[in-house]
């Protein structure tokens, strides 16, 4: 699997987690990397967006709640989510930006009380 993505879970509403998603070194440095989520009974959609020089976008649906970073030491990318919200509930991978690799291991998050 060259991209696993980890540290989703069970979350109350108002709540905050962080995602994180290591990759291999080709596949990390030689790409803007980013996050997508597939909600259940929905397609997949596109999250959020760090280009290899830090430039940064974000989907209006999370756009003032989430944060994404990456550590280039670690081959990592990461997206912290505030003010979790019953509409963020879904399975978060991570991949290039454009997706040019197989989807790998995703992380759920399930946001409910």
């Amino acid at each position: 699997v060259q991209l696993q993505a980890s540290g989703g879970g069970l979350v109350q509403p108002g709540g905050s987690l962080r995602l994180s998603c290591t990759t291999s070194g080709r596949i990390f440095s030689g790409n803007a990397m980013g996050w997508y989520r597939q909600a259940p009974g929905k397609q997949r959609e596109w999250v959020a967006t760090i280009t290899r020089g830090g430039t940064i976008d974000y989907a209006e649906s999370v756009k003032g709640r989430c944060s994404i970073s990456r550590d280039n030491a670690k081959n990592t990318v990461y997206l912290r989510i505030n003010s979790l919200k019953p509409e963020d509930t879904a399975v978060y991978h991570c991949n290039s930006i454009p997706r040019l690799y197989s989807w790998g291991q995703g992380t759920e998050v399930t946001v409910s009380s």
